[in-house]
């Protein structure tokens, strides 16, 4: 059968990544176009033989010209195709989260075969950010799928709000975009605020001026496992954002939990969040963690049987992750100095670039420095909402550890 679109020829490289899976086709792996593609339109991806690889989204603009959707010459990629695909994300999450459907990533980007869409659920709230120019022209019949689907389900959604602010949308063409999406019974005039229950702990979730989508809903079972660890000890959580690494420990019977943060505007989020469920366990503090750590660590007076790493991503590309290793070691040197022998320490990082090993290295050289011996309790990764795909490295990107110093 004929196909219907321009065709790509690209490299040999090109073409063992996409044989391998990876969805993405660089600038420099195109050799030759049968005609003249719009920027969003979709192109055939061809092998330097003629061969059919994959048919994806082509942008001029972008350094990843194309972003591959689907490896099957019989698919059409109409209203049907991406119903599908809706369908099969939606039955995934109902299927790993249970009863964390109503609070959970329901579109994660590539892992998903959505290019550069993310969604996020804070009960009848969902959360977006639309990252590709393809999936930008498709926006509407995406976004209205994934709300009739859920709708079909039984589930609530009463509004969809668009949070494209980031500066990678310009990589694509792409002006920045904030919002209500419109849509058949979807509300345009809310405040932005919607409260969410994450392991039994109550949140205001912020998702028109919040970070992000509002909350980071990656780390949820991790910081089950931190705060399961905490009961009964004494608690500081650095860089804790809205709190909830910290609300965690003290909900799960820590004797004192201090939440620490360099954002007034967090901190303060942070104690409504407290008191929303009616913690008093708690203490808060603004403050530069790296400086903080440095006096404490000068004074030689720690009071915390267990310190919590969870710091912003320290690196977003690969030219930066020698000063990021500098930045991850130094706080978690320091972290382990402060801790007494048998103290506990949970550590993460959240950048694909500070990949597995290169944490892994930076801990044991941290420990070495700080002359004390780690025993692994667990290593973790991010919550099954947001999948891996072994074909695409850029989807794991958590890394989280929990530790007893000895």
């Amino acid at each position: 059968m004929e196909r219907e679109y321009i065709a790509a020829t690209i490299t040999e490289k090109g073409e063992r990544a996409a044989r391998n899976g990876h969805p993405w086709v660089y600038e420099g792996e195109v050799t030759a176009l049968s005609g003249t593609p719009a920027d969003g339109d979709l192109v055939d991806v061809l092998s330097p033989k003629g061969k059919y690889l994959g048919t994806g989204f082509y942008n001029g603009n972008s350094r990843i010209r194309i972003r591959i959707i689907s490896d099957n010459p019989n698919d059409r990629f109409d209203g049907a195709f991406w119903l599908r695909r809706i369908r099969y994300a939606l039955a995934y999450r109902k299927q790993v989260m249970g009863e964390d459907f109503r609070c959970c990533r329901l579109i994660h980007g590539e892992a998903d075969r959505f290019p550069g869409l993310t969604v996020d659920r804070f009960n009848d709230i969902l959360s977006v950010e639309v990252l590709s120019l393809g999936t930008e022209r498709r926006k509407e019949l995406i976004l209205n799928g994934i709300v009739s689907e859920l709708r079909a389900m039984g589930e609530t959604v009463t509004a969809v709000y668009e949070r494209s602010d980031s500066p990678l949308r310009q990589k694509e063409g792409l002006e920045c975009r904030t919002g209500f999406f419109e849509g058949p019974g979807l509300a345009t005039d809310l405040g932005g605020h919607v409260e969410i229950t994450e392991n039994g702990v109550k949140y205001d979730v912020d998702y028109i001026r919040g970070q992000k989508t509002g909350f980071f809903l990656d780390q949820k079972y991790n910081r089950l496992a931190a705060a399961k660890l905490a009961k009964g000890l004494t608690v500081l959580d650095c860089f804790t954002h809205t709190g909830a690494f910290a609300l965690n420990c003290a909900a799960g019977g820590a004797k004192r939990v201090t939440a620490v943060d360099v954002s007034a505007d967090a901190i303060a989020l942070a104690k409504g969040n407290a008191e929303r469920n009616g913690l008093t366990n708690m203490d808060f503090l603004v403050a530069d963690v790296f400086d903080l750590l440095t006096d404490m660590a000068e004074k030689k007076n720690s009071p915390y049987d267990m310190i919590i790493l969870d710091p912003p991503a320290f690196t977003k590309s690969g030219a930066t992750v020698r000063n990021a290793t500098k930045g991850y070691k130094e706080i978690n040197l320091k972290a382990m100095k402060l801790l007494p022998r048998g103290g506990y320490l949970a550590t993460c990082s959240c950048s694909h670039f500070m990949t597995d090993e290169l944490f892994r290295k930076m801990l044991h050289d941290a420990a070495r420095d700080a002359h004390v011996m780690l025993r692994q309790i667990e290593g973790r990764q991010q919550a099954p909402d947001h999948p891996i795909l072994w074909n695409v490295p850029e989807t794991d990107y958590l890394k989280f550890y929990l530790f007893q110093v000895v």
